[in-house]
């Protein structure tokens, strides 16, 4: 009997092993092999061995340390004011009140659009000739010129038009996380406080908090990943430009194999990327279990 469930469980597992493999471990594997080659996309056979000079010239080149650094600017921005907002409105909507349903249902509209639509309606909100952002701000008097501030194609403002698109597509996913595992707090441990006499902050800071913990590094983990790999928002609103104000990683590795035709380089700079990745992750994911490790104990 226990020889046949295995055998089922391996035909269950099958499948999906198939499909990692196929569309996962394959591409990476060939991915880590075009990194130590020069390889000239008219002639895809003729390749020739570099070593370590495509992920050396990528490390010393300042067009993709500025590309690093936009990318780390932009996942600090944008998820840190996500988070900020996500648990500013989980916290609102946790406690029930009226229409909380419907503002909820609202908050989360942007979740069912695709980041190409989005970026699309933010392309046209913020352009400097028509767009509604400029014309909100000179009615309100911030601005003297409806045409002042050239948001996509200034290079003061193109990586925050971004993070501003970003923001406002991905918030809801952070508010949703964080507000299921505000609900899925015992209400007994605020009872107890109530007892002992512990205000709002006392609850949020000693139950609410520690509580949420694990939910949000999972959160974070999940949207400093997404938001690290973005391309279509950033792709859509200016292409990385004006000049490489606003490109990040993706866009660069997307054009250097498909403008520039460099595709060891571009394999090198992809998996330098999935280095820091795997790297980050590690980090979160050992903070994550780290509080049940010493529980154990």
């Amino acid at each position: 009997m226990k020889v046949r469930n295995g055998a089922l469980s391996m035909m269950f597992f099958m499948p999906a092993a198939l499909f990692m493999l196929v569309f996962l471990v394959l591409p990476i594997l060939r991915l880590l092999r075009d990194s130590f080659f020069h390889i000239d996309l008219m002639d895809p056979a003729a390749r020739e061995f570099v070593g370590l000079a495509n992920y050396i010239d990528s490390l010393s080149s300042k067009r993709f340390l500025a590309s690093l650094w936009n990318t780390v600017i932009y996942i600090v921005t944008a998820v840190g004011i996500e988070f900020l907002i996500g648990l500013t409105l989980a916290l609102l909507l946790s406690n029930a009140f009226k229409g909380s349903q419907i503002l909820r249902t609202i908050l989360l509209t942007p979740l069912m659009l695709a980041p190409l639509v989005s970026g699309l309606i933010w392309k046209f909100m913020l352009n400097d000739q028509f767009g509604i952002i400029n014309w909100t701000l000179y009615k309100i008097g911030i601005i003297s010129d409806p045409h002042q501030i050239l948001w996509l194609s200034d290079s003061r403002f193109s990586l925050l038009s971004t993070i501003i698109a970003d923001i406002w597509l991905t918030t809801p996913f952070i508010m949703l996380v964080l507000l299921a595992g505000i609900q899925g707090i015992s209400k007994s441990l605020y009872e107890s406080a109530d007892i002992d006499g512990a205000n709002k902050w006392h609850k949020f800071r000693y139950i609410t908090i520690p509580c949420l913990i694990p939910v949000a590094s999972v959160a974070l983990l999940i949207r400093i990943i997404d938001a690290a790999r973005t391309f279509d928002i950033v792709w859509v609103l200016t292409q990385g430009g004006p000049g490489f104000s606003s490109e990040l990683l993706s866009t660069y590795m997307y054009k250097t194999l498909t403008r520039y035709g460099q595709v060891g380089h571009s394999s090198a700079m992809a998996v330098i990327f999935i280095i820091i990745l795997l790297v980050l992750s590690s980090f979160f994911i050992a903070k994550i279990w780290s509080p049940r490790k010493k529980n154990a104990w």
